[in-house]
């Protein structure tokens, strides 16, 4: 059983996007808080914000499709 509980906490571990480290990089706070937020969040919203947070992974897996693409900048002896 111990086994089993240590392998699935480490395909938790493996296979996690790091939305709140995105996030606690973003706010300049520690990643330990927002996860912490995220974890009594979601048990004082039933759950719910499981499914934005799973959003926010699916975004920042795909997120090079959501960047503009910048045009390159031309140099003075382009003009």
């Amino acid at each position: 059983m111990k086994r089993q509980l240590q392998k699935l906490i480490f395909f938790f571990e493996l296979h996690s996007y790091g939305v709140c480290l995105w996030w606690a990089r973003k706010l300049g706070i520690n990643p330990y808080k927002v996860r912490l937020g995220f974890i009594y969040f979601s048990f004082i919203g039933l759950g719910s914000p499981i499914l934005l947070y799973l959003i926010m992974a699916w975004i920042l897996e795909h997120q090079h499709y959501f960047k503009l693409q910048a045009k390159p900048k031309k140099t003075i002896w382009e003009l």
